[in-house]
């Protein structure tokens, strides 16, 4: 029985350390052939492309309590260079006064329209009333807090005259709050973490999530698939795995630059995380049936790998559970935990870790001048964001299992960091 257990948690430890080398060169090998694919052709990604034409787009910015960053966000949209686009902010029952400040730049901006909604209705609720008030079929949505890139729109058009099925273009979110060093290392978190997987998946078949925080979208498509839940935490991913299912297709474009305020403070980027976690699973949850369907099959990667990672962070919570019980008690031989301090498998994880920033830092360094110097921070983003995505899975999972169906999901006015 005791070989049994013990030949179990051999097979436990060499799990919790292969898995994330694993999905590391997965994810640099996808992303590299992304890059030479797409961004390196000569050509294609050195000078904004010429459209064949400028269909009308709407730039969609739903708010809540934005009355610090509202008006920047309003002036930055206006700024676009493109021939055919109006601005829709919905003030989605503020307590503050951003529902004064937007109708005070209503009269500035004469491309600007602004809809006051009568209490917190949910950010998914207020993208769907501005997309059905919308005369165009294409829009833009980002955050309130948000500095769109003055090209973003043309290059994520582009996208959608190329393919008729292209439901949604994710953008490229790029770090402003950098006073801290939570801040420095998501610089490097969002290239080596969420731009190189983005990259890599549109290689291997679908994309997990577009960033709600900057995505474009046809509204054909989401009429089709019935709008953003109204009841799901993070509508991006929601929507995300909603076109997909229904066979429209996901892009990334690398030069639909935004910038974008984060979390400095490790209280805000516990409640940002876990967040995000429990969004991912209700998204599980949801759509769990679609696993079996023969014809949703190019979603399987997604369904499995996000599965595997809640698995593994369950699995390292327990690893560190079984440390903590053996410096208090002796456990029997074959079972013993190892030495936290790294020997030669965390240093390989260490290394690859390091050399997964270096090469992300070194394919965004032609949209971010000046990122390289950011590397030198990455070497604690192990320490502090594994271990903060560990428990905060551990944490949402069951907040997603137990959440009450059907419930209203809204938003608060999250940490924003300091600029």
């Amino acid at each position: 029985m005791m070989d049994y257990i013990s030949l179990l948690f051999s097979g436990l430890m060499s799990f919790l350390f292969y898995y994330p080398l694993f999905m590391s060169y997965l994810w640099m090998i996808g992303a590299v052939y992304y890059y030479l694919h797409w961004e390196k052709v000569e050509g294609r990604y050195d000078e904004v492309p010429q459209l064949s034409e400028y269909p009308g787009v709407s730039l969609v910015v739903p708010c809540f309590n934005e009355s610090k960053n509202v008006e920047e966000t309003i002036a930055y949209l206006d700024g676009q260079i493109y021939p055919n686009f109006e601005i829709i902010a919905v003030n989605d029952g503020s307590s503050d006064n951003t529902g004064q400040i937007l109708d005070r730049l209503n009269k500035i901006y004469s491309r600007l329209r602004v809809i006051h909604l009568e209490g917190n209705q949910g950010k998914a609720m207020a993208l769907r009333m501005a997309t059905l008030l919308s005369p165009n079929e294409f829009l833009i949505c980002i955050d309130g807090d948000a500095l769109l890139d003055n090209h973003a729109t043309t290059w994520m058009m582009s996208h959608f005259l190329q393919g008729p099925r292209v439901g949604a273009v994710t953008g490229n979110p790029r770090i402003r709050t950098r006073s801290t060093l939570l801040g420095k290392i998501q610089v490097g978190e969002f290239s080596s973490i969420i731009g190189m997987i983005k990259r890599a998946q549109r290689i291997y078949g679908r994309i997990f999530t577009v960033s709600g925080v900057v995505a474009g979208f046809r509204k054909t498509a989401l009429h089709q698939v019935g709008y953003w839940g109204l009841d799901m935490v993070t509508e991006d991913i929601d929507i995300s795995w909603k076109l997909q299912l229904n066979h429209w297709d996901v892009r990334f474009e690398a030069n639909a630059l935004c910038w974008i305020l984060m979390p400095e403070t490790f209280k805000g980027l516990w409640h940002q995380r876990l967040r995000w976690s429990q969004g991912g699973m209700e998204c599980l949850i949801k759509y769990f049936r679609y696993f079996f369907s023969w014809r949703k099959r190019r979603m399987w990667g997604v369904y499995i790998e996000y599965f595997i990672s809640i698995c593994w962070g369950y699995l390292m919570a327990f690893l560190v559970l079984v440390f903590l019980a053996d410096q208090f008690i002796t456990l029997p031989e074959g079972i013993q935990p190892p030495s936290l301090i790294p020997a030669w498998h965390g240093i390989i994880l260490g290394v690859t870790c390091l050399l997964q920033f270096a090469i992300s830092l070194a394919i965004d360094a032609r949209y971010e001048k000046g990122i390289g110097k950011y590397y030198y921070w990455m070497i604690w983003y192990p320490m502090a964001f594994w271990i903060l995505n560990v428990f905060t899975t551990v944490v949402a999972v069951p907040k997603a299992l137990l959440k009450k169906r059907g419930k209203r999901a809204t938003w608060v006015s999250p940490d924003r960091g300091i600029l």
